[in-house]
Parts: C-alpha cells; sequence; structure tokens
C-alpha cells in the first residue's frame, strides 16, 4: 500500500497536514530528518505511516511511559501490531516482546531512552529487522537545551548496530542552536530539518499584571468556560490550589511528580474525559498530554525558559478554537527567576561538598564504590547534614551529567503484591464478594510466586484481564490488603543513586566546563529571554516567541495582551470585505495554510481579528496553522 492508502485506512484522513506527508517522504527515501512540529501538528503520523509502509519494526524511543501505553493501545485499536517496553516489566514480558519484535510480530516498538544501555535490548535489537528509528522529543538530547536527559546521549551508539537505517527526530520546541545539536548528537549523515510555522492564529498569548494571583485565576475560570489547566511551581501548591478552586464549586485536581503513578493516571483520566474542569500541575504535566478542547491555560507562575512556556501554553486549543494562554505576573517575579537560577545551580564548592557527603551517607570510601547502587532518600540526606533540598537535587544532576553518579529521580517503582496467607487458608475464604473473588483468582491465575515473596504487578493490564477499570483495580487491592490476605505495595517513584566511578578524593573533584559552566551559562541565558518577555509590553506577544525560535511574524498577531491595547479603527465594509476574500480562498473546502490568506492589501491584525471572529461564529475551522470551511 501506499503511505496514502495506509492513512485513509488506518486513520480514515484522505490527506496529510502540513509537513507530514514531506516528512514521510524523507523516511522512504532512507534519509535522516528532523521535524518540528509545534504541539498538535500530528508528530505521531509521520512515524506511525512509513513504519506500515516499509519492512521490519520502526524502534521509538520515547521519555514518557503512560505516553508509550497510551500509544501503544490507540494503535492495537486500529489492528497494528505495537508493542512497548518499559520498567515495572518483568524480564519475561520483556524476553516476551523483544522475542516478537525479532520474528516480525511487532511493526512499531515503543522504548524508554534508558532501556538502550540494557545487554538484551541491545543483543535483541542486533537481531532485528530495522526499519528506522524515531526519536520523539528529541530535544532532550541537548545539553544546552530547556530538558536536557543524559540518558539520551545513548541513542547515538544504538544507531551502529544498524548504521544504514535513517533516523527521525521529532520535536516541537527547539531553538535554531538546538536544531543543529540534536542533528550533531544522532550523527545526521547531513542537516535535514522540515519545520511548521510556530504559528498559532486562534491562541491568545496574554501577560497579566496581577496583585493578587489567586483573584484572578478565580476571575478567568468564572469568565471563561471550558477545560483549564493551571501550572504551578511547586507540589504543595497544586494540592492547595485545587482544594481552594473546589471550596469556590470549580472541580480540580493537583497533578505532581509526587503522586504514584497510578494516581497520576487517575486524575488526568478524569480531567480527560471531562469529570474533573482544571487540573493544577507542575511541569511534570506534561508530554503526551493530548486533550484538544482546552480553552485556557494559566501559569500562576512564571516558568524559567520560553521553550517550557510555548510546550505548556501549547497546550490550549488544539482543535484550533479560541483558546487563551494567560501569564500571571507579579511585581517580584523577576527576582524570583534570579533565585530559581541561583537554586539550579549551586557554587562549584557547594556541588563538591554534596558528592562528598554522599560517600558519608554510603559509607563508601575514596577510591571504591564503582557500581554500588541504593535507593536515595534525599529527606534523610537533607535532615542529615542540614542542605536544601532544592540544591541538593539540582547538585545531583549537574554530578550526574559530569559522569561522577547517576541520579535517576524518575524512576518507576513497580506495584508488588505477596499473599501474607497460605493457599489453604485461601480457599477456606467465603465471606469475600463474589466480585472481590473473582479479582482475586485472576490475579493468582495472571502471577506466580506470590505465596513465597513480592512479585511485581502492573494494574493496567489487571484492569484489561479483569474488564475492571483502573481505578477498581486499585481498590480491590486496597481491600484485598485491607482484609489481611495481601500485602499490596502501590506504583511509586522511589530515586536510585549510582556511583559510576570510584569515589574520587576532595582535591581530585572538578566539574568539565561543558557539564557545568556552560550549561549555567545558557540557564542564564534562558531565565533573561524570559525575563525580558514578561517585561516587555510594547511587541506583539506572538512575535516576541516566534522570534525566540527563529521564525519572523511581519505583522502583529491582532490579539494578544499588548496587540488588544491598539484602538481598532477599520469599518464594518472593511470586514465583510475581508471576511469575502477569506471564505472565497476556502471555497474549495480543502485545508490552507494560514499564509495563503495574507495580501499586501489588507493588514495582517485585521486578517487575524477577522479569522477570530469566522472561528468563534464556526463559520470556519482551524488546525494548528491550517484553516478550511466549517
Amino acid at each position: 500500500m501506499t503511505t496514502h492508502e495506509i492513512l485513509k485506512k488506518y486513520w480514515g484522513y484522505d490527506s496529510f497536514r502540513g509537513i507530514q506527508e514531506d516528512i514521510i517522504g524523507q523516511i522512504m527515501s532512507g534519509n535522516d530528518v528532523l521535524g518540528l512540529m509545534p504541539t498538535g501538528g500530528g508528530k505521531s503520523i509521520t512515524f506511525q505511516v512509513p513504519a506500515l509502509a516499509l519492512e521490519g519494526v520502526c524502534i521509538v524511543v520515547s521519555p514518557l511511559i503512560a505516553l508509550m501505553k497510551d500509544q501503544v493501545q490507540n494503535l492495537k485499536a486500529r489492528h497494528i501490531k505495537a508493542a512497548a517496553i518499559y520498567s515495572g516489566m518483568t524480564h519475561t514480558q520483556i524476553l516476551d516482546t523483544l522475542e516478537n519484535a525479532v520474528y516480525g510480530g511487532v511493526k512499531i516498538l515503543y522504548v524508554s531512552p534508558e532501556r538502550l544501555e540494557s545487554e538484551l535490548f541491545q543483543a535483541k535489537l542486533s537481531h532485528m529487522k530495522v526499519s528506522f528509528f524515531t526519536i520523539d522529543e528529541s530535544h532532550c538530547i541537548c545539553q544546552w537545551g530547556y530538558d536536557f536527559r543524559p540518558s539520551y546521549l545513548k541513542i547515538a551508539e544504538i544507531r551502529k548496530i544498524h548504521p544504514t537505517k535513517p533516523v527521525l527526530a521529532l520535536t516541537a520546541t527547539a531553538t535554531p542552536a538546538v536544531v543543529d545539536d540534536i542533528q550533531e548528537k544522532l550523527g545526521f549523515k547531513r542537516k535535514n530539518c522540515l519545520s511548521m510555522s510556530f504559528l498559532r492564529p486562534n491562541l491568545s498569548y496574554i501577560v497579566r499584571k496581577s496583585k493578587d494571583k489567586l483573584a484572578d485565576i478565580l476571575e478567568i475560570l468564572t469568565e471563561r468556560e471550558g477545560s483549564a489547566i493551571v501550572y504551578v511551581s511547586s507540589r504543595d501548591k497544586t494540592s492547595e490550589l485545587a482544594d481552594t478552586l473546589r471550596g469556590c464549586g470549580i472541580t480540580a485536581e493537583g497533578y505532581n511528580a509526587g503522586l504514584t503513578t497510578l494516581h497520576r493516571d487517575i486524575r488526568q483520566q478524569k480531567w480527560t474525559d471531562d469529570r474533573t474542569r482544571v487540573i493544577v500541575a507542575t511541569n511534570a504535566f506534561g508530554m503526551g498530554i493530548d486533550k484538544p478542547d482546552v480553552r485556557t491555560v494559566i501559569h500562576m507562575d512564571v516558568p524559567t525558559s520560553l521553550e517550557a512556556y510555548f510546550q505548556e501554553a501549547g497546550r490550549a486549543g488544539r482543535d484550533g478554537e479560541p483558546a487563551q494562554a494567560i501569564m500571571l505576573v507579579g511585581s517580584k517575579d523577576a527576582s524570583i527567576l534570579q533565585l530559581k537560577f541561583e537554586a539550579q545551580y549551586p557554587t562549584e564548592e557547594f556541588i563538591g561538598k554534596i558528592y562528598e557527603h554522599l560517600g558519608f551517607f554510603y559509607e563508601v570510601g575514596v577510591g571504591c564504590g564503582r557500581g554500588y547502587s541504593k535507593i536515595f532518600n534525599i529527606s534523610k540526606f537533607c535532615s542529615t547534614y542540614k542542605f536544601f533540598p532544592t540544591h541538593v537535587t539540582s547538585a545531583l544532576h549537574i554530578l550526574t551529567n559530569a559522569g561522577y553518579i547517576k541520579y535517576d529521580d524518575e524512576r518507576d517503582s513497580a506495584a508488588r503484591v505477596r499473599f501474607i496467607v497460605d493457599r489453604d487458608e485461601l480457599y477456606q475464604l467465603d465471606e469475600l464478594p463474589l466480585k472481590l473473588n473473582d479479582f482475586m483468582q485472576t490475579l493468582l491465575r495472571r502471577y506466580t510466586g506470590l505465596f513465597t515473596s513480592y512479585v511485581n504487578i502492573d494494574e493496567e493490564i489487571l484492569a484489561e484481564q479483569t474488564g475492571m477499570a483502573v481505578q477498581e483495580v486499585y481498590e480491590s487491592l486496597l481491600e484485598l490488603s485491607r482484609r489481611g490476605i495481601i500485602r499490596y505495595i502501590p506504583r511509586s517513584k522511589e530515586p536510585l543513586l549510582t556511583f559510576v566511578i570510584h569515589r574520587a578524593a576532595p582535591e581530585n573533584f572538578f566539574l568539565p566546563k561543558e557539564c557545568y559552566q556552560l550549561l549555567k551559562e545558557r540557564f542564564k541565558e534562558r531565565i533573561e529571554y524570559m525575563t525580558r518577555y514578561i517585561q516587555n509590553d510594547s511587541e506583539c506577544r506572538s512575535k516576541q516567541l516566534l522570534a525566540y525560535f527563529g521564525e519572523e511574524l511581519k505583522e502583529d498577531c491582532g490579539k494578544c495582551d499588548v496587540c488588544s491595547t491598539v484602538p481598532d479603527d477599520s469599518s464594518s465594509d472593511e470586514a465583510d470585505s475581508i471576511t469575502n476574500h477569506i471564505l472565497s480562498k476556502l471555497a474549495d473546502h480543502q485545508q490552507h495554510h494560514i499564509s495563503e490568506l495574507y495580501s499586501a492589501d489588507i493588514p495582517s491584525p485585521k486578517l487575524m481579528e477577522v479569522i477570530q471572529h469566522l472561528l468563534q461564529e464556526e463559520k470556519i475551522k482551524a488546525r494548528g496553522v491550517l484553516l478550511c470551511l466549517a
């Protein structure tokens, strides 16, 4: 089948959008390519379609387990052979999945970047017929970027196993410098970047000066209908603000990395299903969020980079309907940004002190400890040595980049179960409700060794096999635990710390320039750009954002807080004329890029104003920067 036939058969679309077809063409021709596609641009189509058109398995590297699971589930629903490997799976499950990929039972295989280091994975990969590699969120490979992840640096090594196979790198946000760095780090044979415009015609960027942020949030959510996200800077704030909103009659849930994976999944699903209107989140609520009808994104606290802000704000209005991204800025926010910079990059002396105290904490002597690995209790460490947790966390990440340790604070610990009654006692139980008894029998059939030791389980797999919701599985496990039948340890995040090399003596400790000083300078630049953005009230917000990403917007957007202060003196006749111009261009019922509507005779702000009005009147529809008749 051709790529168009595949698109129609599996997704029901008659044509590709934006640069999707161009990217697919590059992969089909065997070329490395970087696709720069803002949130909502349809990234997944660019690798899923060619994966079905080419022989072999497409390896997709993705940093988010929830996203992998969701995409695999969606692909299987379309009768596409897909699978994922992630932490929490048993060795047998991982081996079976890899064997299926080797023998042609998988067309699209999702793996976490950490999995690439596994000897088992590398051994099996060498026997797979690979079509191409896809690197999602590829900006994570850039040390200068805003979301660097050391595990991504291993990807270039994996290419050596299949050196002739092309690489598709995908990201939604990257400055020109990061674009170049991604291609270099991934070993592109030649530079090849295809990009969509960063312009979001349906999204209004607003910086709102605020003396009382809580009051402003309540006012915004009261005035505006629809689903919303409120981003805050700390875990405590997620709970506090969600409680406050509920007290004011607004359904809200808090979301942060401190919750168990199961609790995060449940809260996200309630919001996705519109049982909760507002999700109050830290930046842990990010990649993989696929809810198109978010009408409002509010930033209660100013992010530390324009990349992060653009990503998070871009989760509003992915359905093409009018939406707002509102950043609340108080009088002290510029100073707070500076404090965040100092916290993220403590002095080299302080980092050396943390490294030395890690040795004391784990009783690892100088010249010893390589490969020593243990769960890291940051609260105990900080209380023992009187350190502030934020500064310690920053130091640990810098020590990781420098190669002294490996600190994995995103490591998922699988849920575990053990029966604490023996088989004879179990069969004598007769007071269990029928549904709970059936669930227990499924648990016993699905897992072995439950009577002798803790066994890793997957609540989502149990939900599939029992026909229950994940929440019901969780509650059933808790009920069996309350009845004294099992011990249940829910899935959680347990940071793991490993000494990568023998512990260095204090006099031999140093931080390479590229692992500390250069990164510190880049972070300072991002803070400065963000500070200028919130303080610049004279230039169109879209112009400022697009310029940061290397794109020029010739005319003002016409709807941000800066542009909305400009008086509109255009006549209704002019608006009617522009309306006729737009509807005439879209009369063929095809999708058109917004740039096709520009005319030398029409001021861009007025054009954008009329487009906004037509969207609100539902006379036209937008998908990103593509417009068509409703």
